[in-house]
């Protein structure tokens, strides 16, 4: 019956993928979602949280609501930026670099767990597909 739905095989897929990687991110008090933004701003300090937003493809309002547990943890501060004093630069903690390396190693594992389930070849072109999907949508 569902063979031909995108929605709800997407939505399949995003349970069991949310599972997993919840699972892997509460070791550091993280949703996936505020790992990958903190390791963002980890790999490019400064940024704005426009930037973020389009980087991530999420609405301001939510990088917003992000940005806001994340600095409740510790994590991230927000300055003035040079260029645009209404915007605000992104940038991690002390603490935040104290777990760098240890959220880099984290995505590492998750892609070659992704790797060895269904082939470092397939996880390559579903990711490309699903993001030229969501980018013609």
């Amino acid at each position: 019956m569902f063979e031909r739905c995108i929605y709800f095989n997407t939505n399949a897929l995003a349970r069991k993928l949310n599972a997993k990687w919840e699972k892997a991110f509460a070791k550091f008090d993280l949703s996936p979602s505020h790992g990958y933004l903190l390791r963002l701003v980890l790999e490019q300090p400064g940024l704005s949280q426009q930037t973020i937003a389009t980087e991530l493809r999420l609405e301001k309002s939510t990088v917003t609501r992000f940005l806001s547990q994340l600095e409740l943890k510790g994590l991230i501060k927000r300055k003035i930026a040079r260029d645009n004093n209404r915007e605000n630069a992104i940038t991690p903690t002390k603490e935040a670099l104290n777990i760098q390396a240890d959220l880099e190693a984290l995505g590492d594992e998750l892609y070659a767990s992704m790797c060895k389930t269904i082939g470092e070849k397939n996880v390559k072109a579903f990711v490309a597909s699903i993001r030229e999907t969501a980018d013609k949508i």
